[in-house]
């Protein structure tokens, strides 16, 4: 589950959307984009049916896609005495 808190393009409201993650200053949900994408529509008409500008839409996109993003592995020594134990 991705932590909407760190995208800047979203709010949450307890009193709002029944606390859903919308973007910010509206009342459309940030997982309708998904669902209409998903269904078909283009970024285009979403941003029409929705009334939501394409720098809302990117935002959100982009973050959903850094957090898919592998983190890069733990650096790793190549000191082998780091480790060595006596027998």
């Amino acid at each position: 589950m991705l932590d909407w808190n760190n995208c800047s393009a979203v709010e949450r409201n307890a009193d709002r959307v029944s606390g859903a993650w919308v973007f910010k200053g509206t009342r459309m949900p940030v997982a309708t984009v998904f669902e209409n994408l998903e269904a078909g529509l283009t970024v285009e008409e979403v941003m029409e049916e929705f009334s939501v500008t394409r720098e809302q839409i990117n935002a959100v996109l982009d973050f959903a896609a850094k957090s898919l993003e592998t983190p890069s592995p733990s650096p790793t020594r190549t000191d082998a005495t780091a480790d060595a134990r006596p027998l």
